[in-house]
């Protein structure tokens, strides 16, 4: 007898949950309302009852196919539901009676009434997305051209140009993108021309082109919505995304933010755009915008810090950094004050609360100050913000730190040593640890025991681009050419998007004068891959000085100095100024980068071969 009782329980939770949902789904049939005499109409304050026009046997339908569902005959399931909607043409059934096939994975039945909802009801918006939904799904994208038509047309006026800004997005699963861009500019093209929602169908149909790995027709529309309004938000945001694959799209953020200047987010993405590409002075110039336009939020003056550590000028580092902790401490306690102390903070959009991440900023502020200090020689004070690291996560990293302050002060055996020790938790950590050791071999100009240190990393880590590329580096440091162009052309067929890759190997060229045509299309190779990238810029100024077209040189040796003024890239600036006649501004480019770093190697050589007295 006892078998039977978890069945009956089952049964009771079918019904109790079928019960639950079928009020929820007949809320939007007409009820069948018995008429109320005027003198016996109830009191504002009394509650009113509506008669459904749910009948004994239709209920019995509805309550059969949750049944069947949960007892697993979804087969049958949502064609129950299916006749109960046809039967009333109730728009919360048909939408029941598609999700009961999907739940059975059953994609070509669940389209199946989606098309009869559609024409059940041909004013439905919910049928129509539904049924695009369904088509890009089962990869019948083509077939979405006159339901997508018709459902623009059945969007209030109003409400169009955000319909046509998330469309896109309906075609995110699509199997072939190529085919959206075609199937959009036809759908949109009434829309075009009109001003509430051409910008929002320019903006659409660049999104296309760019799922379709197409970046130049993207970019072309983002141009035209940008022509129509230079503050349009949607042009804007396509031209970010772009920027890293193709630096014409750079106009369009530059024209926006001139038509709204105190648009801090896009300045910041703007910012983290540059970054990403290495051009940290412009980056500087945007990030300190936001911070004096707003100077209350504490996130900006983390990344402006940041920016002034890749550009080594610790001093402004240090004060952006502790401006940014200094925001973070006084922030207004997190949570409501009548909580108990256990409540569970409340958390940000990744899931992590903001107690906690406020601990990582701080964290992540600890750390760099103390590569600030670390970069002006003070390792004490290096040494007592590491100290403050206490996120066991953040281990690996803090032990890093101290192996460089030791290197830094002569004690390289004692770094290594801490290095080896440190623990690791996985195969990335042990990578990990193996990198920083040949950093450090490699800033201590030990180019033979890292190289040596880089050979038992590739044993143990077959094949990984990254530690190629290292040994490529330490092979040239040797002078090992050919080994080095070895090594990097296996980097490039492991990862044909590996622009330093190619960036190395073409300087390389180029700097021994060696195979310039090649050398060029490796370095222009690159640039595509890393637009604006100011190293890359540096390369193809280098090998356009040795081709011996020395204004193009300046040209773009000065662009590459304006984004980034290392000493590397002023050594080479100042020399092609100095062979082409301008020496008073060479000696000037020459004496900033010696002021930003007087150890620098290239630059250093190039004072001396070129006899300049700074």
């Amino acid at each position: 007898m006892s078998a039977r009782f978890p069945a009956a329980r089952a049964v009771r939770a079918i019904v109790a949950a079928a019960c639950t949902w079928i009020p929820s789904a007949w809320s939007q049939v007409p009820a069948a309302a018995a008429p109320v005499p005027a003198s016996s109409a109830p009191a504002a304050s009394e509650p009113t009852f509506e008669n459904s026009n749910l009948d004994a046997s239709l209920f019995y339908q509805l309550l059969v196919g949750e049944i069947e569902l949960s007892a697993s005959e979804g087969s049958t399931a949502y064609l129950v539901l299916l006749d109960a909607a046809n039967k009333t043409k109730n728009e919360q059934l048909y939408k029941r009676s598609v999700d009961m096939a999907l739940q059975i994975r059953a994609g070509g039945p669940a389209l199946i009434v989606a098309q009869a909802w559609r024409k059940a009801l041909p004013t439905s918006r919910v049928a129509h997305r539904y049924l695009i939904e369904l088509l890009v799904a089962l990869n019948r994208s083509s077939e979405t051209a006159e339901p997508l038509r018709s459902l623009i047309r059945l969007t209030p006026p109003a409400e169009q140009a955000s319909l046509i800004a998330n469309l896109p997005r309906l075609f995110e699963r699509t199997g072939d993108r190529s085919l959206i861009p075609e199937l959009l500019t036809d759908a949109l093209q009434p829309y075009t021309d009109a001003p509430e929602t051409a910008e929002a169908s320019l903006v659409a149909i660049g999104r296309s082109w760019q799922a379709a790995g197409d970046s130049a027709r993207a970019l072309d529309f983002a141009r035209r919505a940008h022509a129509r309004d230079a503050g349009a938000e949607g042009a804007v945001l396509l031209a970010l995304e772009l920027l890293p694959t193709t630096a014409d799209a750079e106009p369009i953020v530059q024209g926006y933010l001139k038509a709204k200047p105190q648009a801090s987010a896009v300045r910041m993405f703007y910012a983290r755009a540059l970054g990403m590409s290495q051009r940290y002075l412009e980056a500087v110039t945007q990030v300190d915008r936001v911070t004096r336009d707003d100077p209350a939020p504490s996130a900006p003056w983390l990344t402006l810090g940041a920016l002034h550590l890749e550009l080594r000028q610790p001093e402004q580092a240090t004060v952006a950094i502790k401006a940014f902790i200094d925001r973070l401490e006084s922030a207004p306690p997190v949570g409501n004050p009548a909580k108990p102390a256990s409540a569970t903070p409340p958390a940000d959009i990744a899931g992590e609360s903001v107690v906690e991440s406020q601990d990582r900023g701080l964290t992540q502020a600890w750390l760099m100050l103390a590569q600030a200090a670390e970069q002006q020689g003070d390792f004490k004070s290096a040494e007592a913000w590491l100290a403050k690291v206490e996120a066991p996560a953040r281990a690996l990293e803090v032990q890093v730190r101290r192996a460089s302050l030791l290197a830094r002060q002569g004690r390289l055996p004692e770094a290594i040593e801490l290095i080896r020790r440190a623990p690791q938790a996985s195969d990335e950590d042990a990578r990990a640890k193996l990198l920083a050791e040949i950093a450090l071999l490699r800033d201590a100009r030990q180019w033979a025991q890292a190289s040596e240190t880089l050979q038992r990393a590739n044993d143990h880590f077959k094949d990984d681009p990254d530690l190629l590329y290292e040994q490529s580096m330490m092979a040239e440091k040797l002078n090992h050419i050919d080994e080095m162009e070895r090594l990097l052309r296996r980097v490039i067929a492991l990862r044909p998007d590996h622009e330093h890759a190619y960036n190395a190997l073409g300087f390389s060229l180029a700097d021994r004068g060696l195979r310039l045509p090649e050398a060029k299309a490796l370095i222009v190779r690159a640039l595509e891959l890393a637009p604006g990238e100011p190293f890359i810029t540096d390369s193809l100024g280098w090998v356009e000085y040795r081709l011996g077209n020395l204004d193009e040189a300046i040209t773009q040796l000065r662009r590459a100095y304006q984004s980034r003024p290392d000493p590397e890239i002023a050594a080479h600036l100042g020399e092609v100024l100095w062979v082409s006649g301008q020496r008073e501004e060479a000696r000037r480019i020459l004496r900033e980068g010696k002021r930003r770093d007087q150890t620098n190697d290239v630059l250093r050589e190039t004072v001396v071969r070129l006899k300049v007295n700074l």
